[in-house]
């Protein structure tokens, strides 16, 4: 497999890659004005910043890992499988609970692994039986979202605990790439009792920092040394680190965006039930929708009017949906006036 290339799009209204399309917080612009000469000069200190982000998640020294954006972090989670014993001597396996983000499949093959695929339930269910069965001596991951991407549903309470008990021999890996939009992480003192999951966290959604590449692995600190040998010295730019800690101290821009975002949930809810269209209530910054057999072509239309949204049609599970950024509400506001246009349009 490999990474489905987006479409370049131009200027426009970026509604179909979940980006934060508020900007990021001023205090970052300043922090990267003061930047001196030297400061490019010299490899970066990652000391300082990896304590301001322990302190962040509220974890001891060494439990978390920053990486050139979270995909850095699955690559180097699919390198280290690559490197542990199993039984099968050509490849090791890797579950991944579709619809899932591509990287993971992506990575696992890059890396020489066999995906094991996990069909979705009715409705998006968690499928959480079907994981436990898929499991075996050669599976060395397990790939799970929390909330999914596309759906924005969330992973049951003690789910992962269950699987992770399951899969003694290789790692979990919970990518909450939108727990700032969900409220709800597991890192805390239920991650603390399974030292073989790792729990994947990025700074391009919710804080905005999608261009500088800022991610993080976070989980037991003998369980990231494994994968620290795996990773280069000095993969973070020293602006992203400038950056990250000035979005670290401006909680007060990520709350609003936050906020911002569930306001314009709840008005791509209001607009679906309106019109009948299925939808699934999510705890991330975009909304999944189902358009019909044309969605594609939906897409499309907002796309000739510089609104784009995304297709997820084509992935398991989604025929006919769409899914759509839920971040500024005045950009939401303009999607759904333009997407009842299209939709009215092919109604007559």
């Amino acid at each position: 497999m490999t990474y489905e290339k987006i479409p370049e799009r131009g200027p426009g209204l970026r509604l179909h890659l979940n980006e934060n399309t508020a900007g990021c917080s001023p205090a970052v612009l300043t922090a990267l004005h003061r930047l001196r000469p030297e400061d490019f000069a010299f490899y970066p200190d990652y000391a300082p910043i990896t304590e301001a982000c322990e302190r962040w998640f509220g974890v001891g020294s060494g439990a978390v890992q920053l990486t050139n954006g979270l995909d850095e972090g699955l690559h180097v989670v699919a390198q280290w499988a690559a490197t542990m014993p199993r039984m099968a001597p050509a490849a090791f396996d890797a579950i991944i609970v579709e619809p899932a983000f591509d990287m993971y499949a992506a990575c696992t093959e890059a890396s020489g692994g066999r995906v094991i695929a996990i069909a979705p339930e009715e409705d998006f269910r968690f499928p959480l039986d079907a994981i436990l069965a898929a499991i075996s001596e050669n599976t060395r991951l397990v790939y799970l979202t929390d909330p999914n991407n596309p759906t924005g549903l969330p992973i049951p309470d003690g789910a992962v605990d269950t699987i992770a008990r399951k899969i003694p021999h290789g790692l979990v890996v919970v990518d909450e790439a939108y727990a700032d939009f969900s409220g709800r992480t597991l890192i805390g003192p239920a991650l603390d009792a399974l030292p073989n999951v790792v729990v994947g966290r990025t700074f391009a959604k919710g804080h905005g920092l999608a261009a500088l590449r800022v991610g993080a692995l976070v989980g037991a600190p003998a369980t990231l040394d494994a994968l620290r040998r795996l990773l280069p010295p000095y993969s973070l730019n020293v602006c992203a680190v400038h950056a990250l800690a000035a979005a670290l101290d401006d909680r007060a821009f990520l709350a609003s965006y936050v906020n911002e975002s569930a306001a314009s949930r709840r008005l791509i809810y209001d607009f679906c039930a309106a019109r009948g269209l299925k939808y699934w209530p999510s705890e991330a910054n975009f909304v999944l929708i189902r358009v019909g057999p044309h969605a594609s072509d939906v897409v499309e239309a907002l796309a000739q009017r510089s609104i784009f949204i995304r297709d997820r049609s084509t992935q398991p599970g989604c025929a006919g949906c769409v899914r759509i950024t839920a971040g500024v509400f005045a950009h939401t506001t303009a999607c759904l006036s333009a997407l009842e246009d299209v939709l009215a349009s092919r109604d007559r």
